[in-house]
């Protein structure tokens, strides 16, 4: 036997996999490469991209040759939302002397992305010197995932500007011309103010620290922004993110002047370098005079609380778009009011010097004219009611006095009256919700359980969408017809209300496994739409968001339903009751006429109470024969009165529950019927097999046995 363990000092058979660690070179032969990639590299490899992706080849004016294809994912695991990487593989005329490039033409990838895939395929190429086109596609797709996990590449925009401020200092400088006037032109003209020359004034410049964050706040705030308001009707956003228009529903509406009334929305115009740079607001659908005074008194208070988010500064638009116009309007007062001062001094002032050789100086208190100057409340009271307007957003609200009080909790912009969800039909919550790292939470698809109103059914309603009624349903054992209507709401720390149910021909019991759609605490990014997030009361939910990979959480304990109201729309099907029973002169003991059979089933002793009419009736044919059946939707019968001692009690299927007597007719017919019916082999019918079963077998055994 050959020893495992190797004497003392001898190596280990087991430790040198290999007898030869490196093969001689008269043994290694080069790997085979084919004739025509020796011939044209070039060609070769273009001719593998063509079988393996069947691109769209063209020929640029420099030689090069364009490929365009798609590469799809070949990570089963791969984490991005990305069904193909569309992109433009370029290869010069002199490869493989110059390198190959790539060019990412997706529209849904950010170009920051875009251009760490362009550079990683630039790494790739570097650095597998020697590999063909078709193994550095391969190579991209493996690393693809790397590529768009690293941070977003900063990207610059160039925005043409054209400066015309020479022209303006030459249309200033320049006189009159000195060309002959005519004798129009000679006449005079009313005269004009000169607009007043803007002297030139420098950007402020900042640093880089200063701008950095700036942009990062910006992000946010803007992403907070749109989180709240990209679900409202009349939302729009340029395509380079600075103009957003915003619904705007203002709290006094009123109270504003009638050029402001018609005011329904704002164009929020948010620089690049917020909060560095000012923010500023223009009203929609309204005079531009009106307007002009409440923008920039808006501008120059929002600059002044640079802390304020961009949510606040229009939730204070909202609330005091009224004291901002009444601002306004005292400010161009108290300027016309002091213009018009300013040319009443001067005219009394023209007086005196015209005047002066023959009035006597009234100082003297000798001469007939006594001067008595103005008031000076008459000039202050005006300037002193705006002085302090613009002095703290919360001071201005406090200007309201008797006429209004002040309100300081959030409105939401855009939440017009026409907005709201109206408070009708059974409501939804979810009370004791546990939202970790969530901001927002909404129903995309509601399931639900409902009771049929006619036999109490139990049936499943799947599918239920924001605003669309479902209107062909009906309950699964008596086919009565019902329809449900769902109205979402947001659910967030402050509300747990998701949403309003009306509902006709049933009741809401219970909440199914439902889609749900929740927002990042940390981004303001909503989960995809598809596929959502299916949970149910119980359960935890956990996930992580897409935009900034961050983990968050949600719990429903419990589900409640609250009937509020019904809608106009949707009224409950309600059946027709009688408000007290009628007298039939039943005696207890006593049997019911023809023991309470009728010509429908002659072997059925009890009549019935239908809880629809409440009217007592042999059977349902009876009750639906009558005149009574035709004006109320039918309903089963709960309880009855038994034939043999006319009580009336709880519906039982077979026996009395007073008398204990049977009430569907004979016990037994004839036949055995499992033990239950005949026993009795003399009164038993000819037809059972028991009736002659095992007759004289207990002898026939006997005499087997003694034999």
């Amino acid at each position: 036997m050959i020893p495992i363990r190797p004497k003392d000092g001898a190596p280990s058979p087991r430790r040198d996999k290999q007898a030869v660690k490196e093969a001689s070179s008269s043994r290694v032969v080069q790997r085979p490469v084919p004739e025509s990639q020796v011939k044209d590299a070039r060609t070769y490899q273009i001719d593998q991209i063509n079988r393996r992706f069947k691109p769209k080849e063209t020929s640029i004016a420099n030689g090069d040759t364009s490929l365009m294809f798609n590469i799809s994912p070949s990570d089963p695991d791969f984490p991005f939302e990305l069904e193909s990487l569309k992109c433009e593989l370029r290869v010069p005329a002199e490869y493989p002397q110059r390198k190959p490039s790539i060019v990412v033409k997706n529209s849904d990838i950010p170009r920051g992305f875009a251009i760490n895939i362009e550079k990683g395929f630039e790494k790739l190429v570097e650095t597998r010197k020697g590999a063909t086109l078709l193994a550095l596609i391969n190579a991209l797709d493996r690393n693809l995932e790397s590529f768009l996990s690293e941070q977003k590449a900063e990207t610059v925009k160039l925005v043409t500007f054209k400066d015309t401020r020479h022209l303006e200092q030459e249309t200033t400088q320049t006189g009159p011309k000195s060309t002959a006037t005519t004798a129009t032109e000679r006449a005079p003209s009313p005269a004009v103010n000169p607009k007043p020359h803007r002297p030139y004034i420098p950007e402020e410049s900042f640093t880089r620290d200063q701008i950095a964050e700036a942009k990062a706040r910006r992000a946010q705030e803007v992403r907070q922004l749109e989180a709240r308001m990209s679900r409202l009707p009349n939302y729009q956003k340029s395509s380079d993110g600075i103009v957003y228009t915003l619904p705007l529903e203002p709290k006094r509406r009123s109270l504003l002047s009638l050029g402001l009334q018609q005011v329904q929305s704002a164009q929020l115009i948010i620089p690049l370098l917020y909060p560095l740079q000012p923010l500023r607001v223009l009203l929609n659908g309204v005079d531009s005079q009106d307007a002009e005074a409440v923008e920039e008194l808006f501008t120059k208070l929002a600059f002044e609380k640079k802390e304020m988010s961009l949510t606040s500064h229009l939730n204070y638009l909202t609330q005091n778009l009224h004291i901002l116009a009444r601002q306004a309007a005292a400010a161009e007062a108290a300027a016309a009011q002091a213009t018009q001062t300013a040319n009443l001094a001067a005219q009394s002032e023209a007086k005196k010097a015209e005047h002066s050789s023959v009035i006597p100086d009234a100082r003297d208190g000798k001469g007939p004219l006594h001067v008595i100057p103005r008031p000076p409340e008459w000039t202050s009271a005006a300037q002193g009611s705006h002085s302090s307007d613009s002095e703290d957003y919360s001071d201005e609200s406090e200007e309201e006095g008797d006429e209004e009080e002040s309100d300081s909790s959030y409105v939401k912009v855009g939440s017009s009256s026409s907005g709201k969800t109206q408070e009708v039909g059974t409501a939804m919550t979810f009370p004791s919700i546990e939202l970790h790292n969530v901001e927002l939470l909404e129903v995309l698809a509601l399931s639900l359980v409902v009771k049929c109103d006619r036999c109490r059914t139990l049936n499943e309603v799947t599918g239920l969408r924001d605003g669309i009624e479902k209107t062909n349903l009906s309950c699964k054992k008596c086919a009565t017809e019902f329809r449900v209507k769902f109205r979402k709401e947001l659910v967030h720390i402050a509300s747990t209300r998701a949403g309003f149910i009306d509902v006709t021909g049933c009741t809401v019991q219970d909440m199914l496994p439902s889609i749900f759609i929740p927002t990042c605490g940390k981004c303001s990014t909503s989960f995809p739409a598809t596929p959502g997030l299916s949970s149910v009361r119980g359960e935890t939910t956990t996930n992580v968001c897409r935009e900034c990979h961050s983990r968050f959480t949600f719990k429903i304990p419990q589900v409640k339903f609250l009937v509020y109201s019904y809608a106009a729309s949707l009224p409950r099907a309600q059946g027709v009751r009688a408000n007290r029973q009628e007298k039939l002169g039943l005696h207890a003991g006593e049997q019911l006429p023809d023991k309470g059979a009728c010509e429908h089933y002659k072997r059925s002793y009890r009549w019935f109470r239908f809880s629809c009419c409440g009217k007592v009736f042999p059977c349902d044919k009876c009750h639906n024969a009558s005149e009574e059946s035709g004006s109320h939707v039918d309903e089963w019968a709960s309880r009855m009165i038994c034939g043999w001692c006319s009580r009336e009690q709880k519906y039982h299927p077979e026996m009395c529950q007073f008398c204990g007597r049977s009430v569907i007719g004979k016990s037994g017919k004839g036949y055995w019927e499992g033990g239950k019916g005949t026993r009795n082999k003399l009164l038993m019918r000819r037809g059972d097999k028991r009736k002659y079963k095992r007759v004289g077998g207990g002898e026939l055994r006997k005499e087997k046995k003694e034999k």
